[in-house]
Parts: C-alpha cells; structure tokens; sequence
C-alpha cells in the first residue's frame, strides 16, 4: 500500500513540475540563485576598499567583467539549447528559467563592473547595449505571461485559417447580394471585397486598427442609406448592411488575432539582434581593456 501511495505521490509531484512555468521552476531556484549572486557583489563591492574608487579596471571590476561575460556568452546559447527538447535538470524549462534570472542580474554584476563611470566610449556602448538586450528579454517574458491567454480567448476555438475563410464566406455572399446596388455601392462593396485582410502595414497591424478600411466606409454607407430607405430596395439594402457588419466582426477578430501575435514576436526583432551587437561590442570592450592594459 504504502508502494502505491509513493508512486502516486511520486506521479503528482511530475504532473506539477510539467505544469510549472519556466519562471517558477523548482521552486524559483534560479532566482533565488540570482538574489544571491547579486547580493554577494553588491555587499563585497560596499566592503572592499579600491583606491582611489571602484572601475572596471581593478581587481574587483575584472572580476566581476569575467563573471559578467562568461553569463552573457552563456546566456546566449539559449537559442541553441531550443533545439533539444529534454527533460531534467537541465531541461529546456530549466535553462530558460536561469536564462531570466541570470540575465536580471547582470543588471547588478555590470553596474557594479563598471564602478558606475560611464563615457562616450566602446565600453559604455556595450552596457548600454547590454542593457536594451535585458528590458526587450523582460518585455518578451511579459508578453508570454500575459498574451497566450488572449490570443486564446479572441481565437474562441478558430484558427487563422479559419478566421481568413470566415472573411471569405461573408465575401462570397457579399458579392452576390451587392448586384442589385447602384453603381456608386456597388464600387464600395467592391472595394471591400478586394481588401487584403492581411494588409496595412506594421502600424495597421500593432494597432489592430485601420482607418482606412474599405468595409468600414462601405458599412457607414450602406447602414446610412438602410435608414433612408422605404421602397423595395430596403430588403436588398438590409441583407448588404447585415453582411458587412458579420465581415466588420471576424475582420476585428482576425486583426486582434494578428496583433497580439504581432505582439508576442515584436520583442525578438530587438532582443536578437542587439545580442549579436552586444557580443560584437563586448570583443571590442575586452580586446581594448588588453590592449592597454
């Protein structure tokens, strides 16, 4: 009995550690790691006495330069890492979780590195560099906390796909309820019809908003010469106004859709390259610091 209880307790605690999210993994053991690491260089850097004031150039500041470096190289291969899904000790889950917390606390290390002298100069190019890397990285674990849920709730059980076919469907009925219009409604319609979903630009698709959409002007239209019709026409003009409000919704649904994708990748256009910059600015640091040294 006793057997089958370990082995259910045992199956729970599994269940859990797959259910934990990479920012509460095994506890916060890695930021708990971090607390410490920042705390012991904070507390060493208040202790000892550098004449004639803490820089990069003491003993403490290679020090610390050594310490930052190695975790900023070895942050980097997160992305190498990707490729192997395992689980363990260092799993994926685990090594994304150091990634955060450890990159957070090169806030404190490299601060501290620098002994807070800062100039126009390759070395406060690469803290500063390294310091964009660090906020677009808390950016990106904001946006992974916080935009799955919705992309989910706006998504309600569709896919793309199937949100672009919806669009289409109404497209399809559109143009066939649009042939009784006069010419001028019919060219609005039409333009409606021939709108890329998909288009807009990078400012369209952050927004979620375009105003200068060809449904919309063609819905405002036709919903204000609904309410100023009376003859027979008024049924053909309601089915038209009907259709367009459908596409207005799954269009909204489909531009919600792309802009929290939109969203959810943005940070990576910023916190990939600027890494690759980093490292180029970091060898041009550390060669410099040689060189006169």
């Amino acid at each position: 009995m006793a057997s089958r209880a370990d082995a259910r307790a045992s199956r729970r605690q599994q269940r859990t550690a797959e259910h934990e999210g990479f920012l509460r993994y095994a506890g916060f053991r890695w930021l708990k790691l971090s607390l410490i690491l920042s705390a012991t260089a904070l507390l060493t850097y208040m202790l000892i006495d550098i004449r004639p004031r803490p820089n990069g150039g003491s003993w403490y500041g290679y020090t610390l330069g050594t310490i930052g470096l190695v975790q900023i190289l070895w942050l980097t291969m997160l992305g190498v890492r990707k490729r192997a899904m395992t689980s363990g000790r260092w799993s994926l889950k685990a090594w994304t979780s150091a990634h955060v917390y450890l990159g957070l606390s090169l806030i404190v290390i490299a601060t501290l590195h620098t002994g807070f002298q800062f100039g126009w100069n390759v070395h406060t190019l690469a803290y500063a560099l390294m310091m964009v890397v660090i906020l677009s990285g808390i950016w990106g674990v904001s946006a992974y906390a916080t935009i799955p849920s919705s992309l989910s709730s706006n998504r309600q059980s569709m896919t793309e796909g199937q949100m672009l076919e919806s669009i289409r469907s109404v497209d399809r009925q559109l143009h066939d309820a649009a042939q009784p219009l006069d010419a001028d409604m019919s060219r609005l319609v039409l333009a409606s019809l021939e709108q890329d979903p998909f288009g807009g630009g990078l400012l369209v698709r952050l927004s979620g908003r375009d105003r200068r959409c060809a449904t919309q002007r063609a819905y405002r239209a036709v919903r204000q010469l609904s309410s100023e019709q009376a003859d027979g026409s008024a049924t053909v003009i309601k089915r038209v106004d009907e259709l367009l409000d459908r596409k207005k919704a799954a269009l909204g649904q489909l531009r919600r859709h792309l802009r929290l994708k939109a969203l959810l990748e943005l940070w990576l256009y910023v916190h990939v390259p600027v890494t690759f910059i980093l490292i180029a600015a970091l060898t041009a640091h550390v060669v410099s610091v040689f060189f006169y040294w």
